[in-house]
């Protein structure tokens, strides 16, 4: 079997520029000291620097950090989960108060082993970060929750400023990447999110590499349009152990910026597409103003 490029060097447009000022050394000292965990850290994100040291945004992971599936193509640890923490809602507040955070992500590993996939968790969080951070936009990326409608609605209900569930690769590479997720229940969950609420954008995140063809890329974009899905992401896969899948193709900056001229041309209100794009890459840029004041002012009047 020929080697694939993973086992070469890497282009040149993925080396990453480390920052580790103040910003960032106070916010990995909180999290250590809070006992909460971050997808940042656990999935060896490559923008952890700039989005902790520059940007002031993190992106923390709720209910531990033992996932109960074993995708393959991600670095989170993967086995029996601990207990709920119930305390950790507050705690994830008082560390986005603390930093002074504009914008978080609330990201959760998978929790097949609970009745409602750690929903409720879910949405104390939200609340617990809006009452004591009103104008700090809150996006919420789930698992698909076991596809639970009920489940979904009580996320919905905590009314986070952007829902993202990540389709993560091809409907073709869906069974190899992804561990019990399929692709149409992945779309239907964005779907039934938007019919709960049509006004919180949805958005879901691609990653290109895995052997996937341009014309499965596009595919993939008319089905999230055709799902009401509003802003995509796009970015390269980095097999982060040797144990994970490996890299097909290291795709170009050039061939990204056509990704997303592709997409915005489909509809897309917002696309980021680019070698080191992730999930959350950019987000607070994607949130509509108008919407976090008027969350904002509820939580003020309340």
């Amino acid at each position: 079997m020929a080697k694939t490029e993973e086992y070469l060097r890497k282009p040149e447009w993925l080396k990453i520029k480390l920052n580790t000022n103040e910003s960032y050394k106070g916010l990995k000292k909180m999290m250590r000291e809070k006992n909460l965990h971050t997808v940042c850290e656990e999935a060896k994100c490559p923008n952890i620097h700039e989005c902790w040291a520059e940007r002031k945004t993190a992106t923390f992971m709720i209910l531990g950090d033992v996932c109960t599936r074993a995708c393959r193509f991600c670095a989170v640890k993967t086995g029996l989960p601990n207990e709920l923490d119930w305390q950790e809602p507050e705690r994830v507040a008082e560390s986005v108060e603390q930093m002074g955070l504009k914008h978080v992500v609330i990201t959760a590993v998978a929790r097949d082993d609970l009745k409602d996939g750690g929903a409720e968790v879910f949405a104390e969080t939200v609340r617990a970060v809006r009452r004591r951070n009103p104008y700090c936009t809150i996006e919420v990326l789930p698992s698909d929750m076991m596809g639970k409608k009920e489940n979904l609605e009580i996320l919905m209900e905590a009314r986070p400023n952007i829902l993202n569930h990540n389709i993560e690769t091809v409907e073709r590479l869906t069974p190899r990447v992804r561990a019990r997720a399929t692709y149409e229940r992945s779309l239907t969950f964005l779907q039934r999110s938007k019919e709960m609420h049509p006004d919180i954008p949805t958005k879901s995140s691609l990653m290109i590499g895995l052997g996937e063809t341009k014309e499965e890329i596009i595919n993939t974009m008319d089905d999230l349009r055709a799902h009401d899905v509003d802003i995509m992401t796009i970015g390269q896969y980095l097999q982060p152990t040797k144990k994970h899948l490996k890299v097909q193709k290291y795709y170009t900056p050039d061939e990204f910026a056509e990704l997303k001229d592709i997409a915005m041309k489909k509809g897309f209100s917002h696309c980021e597409s680019g070698p080191l794009v992730r999930s959350s890459y950019h987000a607070d840029e994607q949130v509509n103003e108008a919407q976090v004041h008027e969350e904002a002012n509820k939580y003020k009047k309340a």
